[in-house]
């Protein structure tokens, strides 16, 4: 798959691509309204559309754009699995309303793959492909549509085994090749009148335990009714890293004081015990997306 100006493969990691220069990227110089009519014009040229749409605000503005250029040839899927946290399917659908797109869920059944379930650090990589595979039958079924993630240009430079699978099947990542930053997207959500514009990032579930610990519906589901539990207490960005007994939270740090508040504490405690979890720890170092990446035994999100 030939690549834009100002991108190229990691050697290092195949089917991972970087921008190898900031100032490379494409469009760099362009404005958030510019780059948004650049957009326009990408997604009106390719006809038929089907957005890998998971209710993030990168997705979001792909299939907002994707509809209002091209209306009923475009249509959202939504990969419906354990790892996808059900109040996420219920904020993804609810945006999707709002647009006015259409909006399909699939069901992916990536749990089912010893490879995935074993958590290497190429765990994304066959979710992924579990997930392309199934939007390659819809785009089949929809007359050839062209099948698009909402990867940005940020993501380039991370470590996403998932691009490799992305590269394998010709998936588009319109937002990455036009030079998108998470800055521009959120712009542009602002722009559209979108609820996601200030919607902090979901990773899938399963990036909240640890690369080499196998991955278990019960082990999603703590994890996914222990967040649930802390956002009904107030708390609107965090994660829930699983390891084992232990619940280890992550709150953004201005948040690190309320959440050990007297009151909030011992419902924190309560409701996290309630699930099965031994030990309550707090991070200090508060909330870092993707920090499960960089200790290189953990897991992105």
């Amino acid at each position: 798959m030939s690549l834009p100006h100002g991108i190229a493969r990691l050697p290092e990691q195949p089917g991972l691509v970087a921008i190898r220069d900031p100032g490379e990227r494409p469009h760099a110089g362009a404005g958030a309204a510019e780059r948004l009519a650049l957009l326009r014009a990408h997604l009106a040229a390719l006809g038929r559309v089907v957005v890998a749409y998971s209710g993030g605000v990168d997705s979001s503005v792909l299939l907002a754009v994707a509809h209002e250029q091209l209306g009923a040839s475009a249509l959202g899927v939504i990969g419906v699995s354990d790892s996808y946290a059900s109040r996420e399917l219920e904020l993804a659908l609810a945006q999707a309303a709002h647009i006015g797109a259409r909006v399909e869920t699939v069901r992916t059944g990536e749990l089912a793959d010893p490879e995935f379930a074993a958590n290497d650090t190429d765990r994304c990589y066959h979710c992924k492909t579990e997930l392309y595979e199934q939007l390659a039958r819809v785009a089949a079924r929809e007359g050839g549509s062209v099948v698009l993630d909402g990867t940005i240009a940020d993501d380039l430079a991370d470590w996403r085994p998932g691009r490799r699978a992305a590269a394998e099947r010709d998936i588009r990542s319109p937002l990455a090749e036009l030079g998108f930053t998470k800055a521009d997207v959120r712009t542009a959500a602002e722009l559209l009148g979108l609820e996601s514009a200030g919607k902090p990032a979901s990773p899938c579930l399963a990036s909240r335990i640890p690369y080499g610990t196998a991955i278990t519906r019960e082990s999603l589901t703590q994890v996914e009714r222990a967040e649930a539990a802390l956002h009904e207490l107030g708390f609107n960005h965090l994660r829930v890293r699983h390891h084992g007994e232990t619940a280890r939270i992550e709150v953004p740090i201005a948040d690190l004081t309320r959440v050990c508040a007297p009151g909030v504490r011992e419902g924190v405690v309560a409701a996290l015990k309630s699930l099965g979890f031994r030990w309550i720890a707090i991070d200090l170092e508060g909330l870092r997306s993707g920090n499960m990446n960089n200790s290189g035994t953990d897991a992105t999100g």
